[in-house]
């Protein structure tokens, strides 16, 4: 299992997402907030995305109050 952030610190990214949602998009493949400037998510290497501020918002708030459960890229280095 990949070792994660603590809870407080997901949560404090999570806000930091909300409060600036276009800035980011949702990973269609994985459900993964990236960067706007992403083309390729680093996560499961899909190019299918949802900008829309609603999906940004709401996927940071779901991720940010629950323990990471995904393997993410710097996990595996």
């Amino acid at each position: 299992m990949p070792a994660s952030k603590p809870l407080s610190s997901r949560a404090e990214a999570a806000a930091k997402i909300a409060a600036n949602p276009a800035a980011y998009k949702v990973c269609e493949g994985c459900n993964s907030i990236v960067g706007g400037g992403t083309d390729i998510c680093p996560n499961c290497h899909s190019y299918r995305f949802d900008a829309s501020s609603t999906q940004v918002v709401r996927q940071a708030r779901l991720l940010g109050s629950r323990e990471q459960t995904s393997v993410t890229a710097s996990d595996l280095t």
